[in-house]
């Protein structure tokens, strides 16, 4: 008689669950140390965000999976495979950097920001993105957005007494629960369907749907995928966007464009080419047509932001994330028509190491800025070659790498990728759109590069930059660098797939 208990592989889970328990020591930790101790709090979370993020490196060996059914050791509801290893070293090492940028925020702060629960949240949040793309059922999954999500309204919201920073909290919440809502009647219709919540069981009894039910298991497929969309930021549901991330602490603002992302990311690919393979033919148009119109909305508004005064340089890299979650949607769509689906999901994959690296960079660079200058302007940004001579040359090679310009050489091949993609499934009107809005984004990427390097406006004043920022600029620095330098350690999985 076989047991009824479950054996848990706790090496295989050990990623998120550290990165979860070290959230706990840290709170509990707070109640006991004196406000003059509490920076220490930012050093264990950030020391164990990098062991969690090392702890990936065991894994390596072979795909494990946990917590499976007990007659069917194969259906299981986590895998580590190398799917899995990847997206969780993005949000790790995401998470990593941002709490490196959050050591000096935190300490500049103009409005008291409570350490403890800050780093709290930070860890939870972390925690739950970690979980997500190991989640091989529908409950795990919606599980683990949520668990990523919720920590991220509070961190939204936690500058006490800040208007925006309120705001942009209750637009994030608000959009986001009702997003959940929507994909929890999709769930609700494709259990109702198939009878069962597990992925590779879904996908082969949502083929079997008796005529009568096709229609129900359709809307369940559509319903689903909102709340994914709502995460990477597509457009309708792009509009929490701007003003969360410059309302935000600026730290969180760039934990959300990358590891955000990554949750909408690999959520929204799992429920599409694991669970939904036989509806390709639903999500597929509906993906490409998302992915088209969040580019082009993303792009044109990031140029629209030119037309105001005194534009802000967080707000045009919220409205820039925008369109490159376009381009990252874009391979997931081509995975409905293309005959090797894996190899247009590496696409997708190799485009977000990419842009995570050189989007956190943007964002650290960002945060030397905004310690001068606490209204971020992009004016702000004019002549900071004469000031910081290292960021400007950072910050002009991180823009150049996102508007895929040399000698941004990463992020110029990750487009190719992305664009053979498209091409390869027959999408040629999605990859003339996104050629047009790559010329588009060209225009105001290249204005903030030339911005750093004229003559300054007044008496050029040198700060120095705190070492957590210098150990962030430096990270994002050697990756960006080291990436343009050797593109097939990332572009490899265009060619090879992930499953």
């Amino acid at each position: 008689m076989s047991s009824l208990v479950q054996s848990v592989d706790w090496l295989a889970i050990a990623p998120p669950t550290l990165a979860a328990v070290v959230g706990l020591v840290v709170l509990v930790a707070d109640l006991f140390i004196g406000d003059a101790r509490k920076a220490v709090l930012g050093w264990v979370s950030v020391a164990g965000l990098a062991a969690s993020a090392l702890l990936l490196l065991p894994l390596l060996d072979g795909d494990r999976a946990t917590f499976c059914l007990t007659g069917d050791a194969n259906v299981c509801s986590y895998t580590a495979d190398r799917f899995t290893l990847v997206i969780q070293l993005l949000v790790l090492g995401g998470a990593l950097l941002a709490a490196l940028l959050s050591v000096t925020a935190i300490k500049d702060a103009d409005r008291e920001l409570p350490e403890g629960e800050y780093w709290f949240l930070l860890l939870s949040s972390a925690a739950g993105a970690a979980l997500l793309p190991a989640s091989r059922d529908l409950a795990t999954l919606i599980v683990a957005l949520e668990v990523a999500s919720l920590p991220a309204f509070a961190l939204v919201g936690i500058k006490y007494g800040d208007r925006k920073s309120s705001e942009a909290a209750l637009k994030f919440f608000l959009s986001s629960v009702t997003a959940t809502a929507v994909s929890l009647m999709g769930i609700s219709f494709v259990y109702a369907t198939t009878g069962t919540l597990y992925l590779t069981r879904i996908a082969d009894k949502i083929q079997k749907v008796d005529g009568q039910f096709d229609t129900l298991a359709q809307t369940g497929v559509v319903l689903t995928l909102v709340g994914f969309a709502f995460k990477t930021a597509a457009v309708p549901f792009h509009f929490w966007v701007p003003d969360t991330y410059v309302g935000a602490p600026l730290p969180i603002a760039a934990y959300l464009s990358v590891v955000g992302k990554a949750v909408g990311f690999s959520g929204l690919i799992l429920v599409t080419v694991v669970a939904f393979p036989s509806y390709a033919d639903v999500w597929g148009p509906a993906l490409a047509a998302l992915a088209a119109l969040t580019m082009t909305v993303g792009n044109v508004g990031a140029l629209r932001q030119q037309a105001t005064r005194a534009y802000s340089a967080v707000r045009l890299l919220a409205w820039s994330s925008v369109g490159q979650a376009g381009y990252l949607l874009v391979p997931i769509a081509a995975a409905a028509y293309s005959k090797d689906a894996e190899k247009a999901i590496g696409s997708t994959v190799a485009y977000a190491l990419m842009y995570a690296a050189v989007n956190l960079g943007a964002f650290a660079v960002a945060a030397v800025v905004g310690r001068r200058s606490r209204l971020n302007r992009i004016s702000d940004y004019r002549g900071l070659y004469a000031q910081s001579p290292l960021s400007a040359l950072l910050l002009g090679f991180f823009l150049l790498c996102l508007a895929g310009l040399p000698p941004g050489v990463i992020g110029l091949f990750a487009k190719v990728t992305v664009f053979s993609a498209a091409v390869d499934a027959g999408l040629g009107w999605l990859a003339v759109v996104m050629a047009v809005n790559v010329v588009i984004a060209l225009f105001y990427y290249l204005q903030w590069t030339t911005l750093l390097f004229r003559a300054p406006e007044g008496e050029p004043v040198k700060h120095r930059v705190p070492a957590p920022l210098t150990a962030a600029l430096a990270l994002t620095a050697v990756l960006g660098i080291a990436l343009s330098g050797a593109p097939q350690l990332v572009l490899r999985f265009s060619a090879t797939g992930l499953f």
